[in-house]
């Protein structure tokens, strides 16, 4: 479940990204995050970027700020720039 951001976008604030301190991800290879392509990656890359992801405390607003932000790369809040997209839509659909 995305947090409900309307508020903050109503009053014209940004998110916070004080989230970030926190993120199990900061001391993890950039490159499990951030590979060239998704397609065509060697098994499991993907899934210890997940794992690690499943486990970090911020999740959710990582998520949120990487759905709301539109953010086209990498691995936030363990979802890949393609399953963004489609949460986007899904969410555009349901008017939220």
């Amino acid at each position: 479940m995305i947090i409900d951001r309307r508020h903050e976008a109503a009053s014209g604030s940004t998110p916070s990204l004080g989230w970030t301190a926190h993120a199990a991800c900061s001391t993890s290879d950039p490159d499990l995050f951030f590979p060239l392509t998704w397609e065509g990656l060697p098994a499991g890359r993907s899934d210890t970027a997940r794992l690690i992801c499943l486990g970090c405390p911020v999740r959710l607003p990582c998520l949120t700020w990487a759905v709301e932000t539109g953010e086209p790369d990498g691995m936030w809040g363990g979802t890949t720039p393609a399953e963004r997209r489609r949460l986007r839509l899904r969410l555009e659909r349901a008017g939220v």
